[in-house]
């Protein structure tokens, strides 16, 4: 009878293939990373712009707002007829509970 040899002896397993596959494996995790940082980027830009952009239209607005107001503050009411009241008479009201 012939004397067997063990297995591991008879197959002869080579390093290489797996440090390919690792390395191929790596690679596609590394490209995949780079383009989720590169997405979160362009949406973290595209957000900052667009808060750029919505603080220039409240800036708008309280300058029309502010003008209006200064419009208003400037007004000469007795030009425009309106005249102080000669008397100033409070209507009394009655009690109100929290029952009613």
């Amino acid at each position: 009878m012939r004397k067997r040899q063990p297995l591991l002896s008879r197959v002869r397993v080579s390093p290489v293939p797996l440090c390919v596959g690792v390395v191929a494996t790596l690679s596609v995790v590394y490209l995949a990373l780079i383009a989720v940082v590169m997405t979160y980027a362009a949406l973290t830009i595209g957000f900052a712009q667009s808060v750029r952009n919505d603080e220039a239209t409240v800036a708008t607005l309280e300058t029309q707002y502010f003008s209006e107001i200064a419009a208003i503050n400037a007004t000469d009411y007795t030009a425009a007829g309106y005249a102080k009241p000669l008397a100033e008479v409070f209507v009394p009201s009655s009690r109100v509970t929290a029952l009613r």
